[in-house]
């Protein structure tokens, strides 16, 4: 059973299932598209908590430097998925 979401847990997970395969978005891109400037940190957590990873794909949310970053499932596959969708920096 999924944990019922929080208001912000909501919008992001709205904003990052919008994210078109094979681009990436930084996590402050991420907070400010929910309305939220200076959330990134917050939007870190929300994504480590995302119950939905195939509608909801995380993994191209990125950095601010364009590393990857951490990833709930490890960074080698997060890495490892975003190589598969050849993603560019767009944010």
């Amino acid at each position: 059973m999924v944990k019922k979401l929080t208001h912000f847990e909501k919008k992001v997970y709205t904003v990052v299932k919008n994210i078109p395969f094979g681009e990436t978005r930084t996590y402050k891109w991420v907070a400010e598209k929910a309305g939220v400037k200076g959330a990134s940190r917050a939007v870190g957590n929300a994504l480590n908590k995302n119950p939905f990873p195939i509608v909801v794909p995380c993994h191209r949310v990125v950095n601010s430097s364009g590393s990857p970053g951490e990833y709930a499932f490890g960074p080698d596959l997060k890495k490892k998925l975003l190589e598969l969708e050849r993603t560019k920096n767009v944010a």
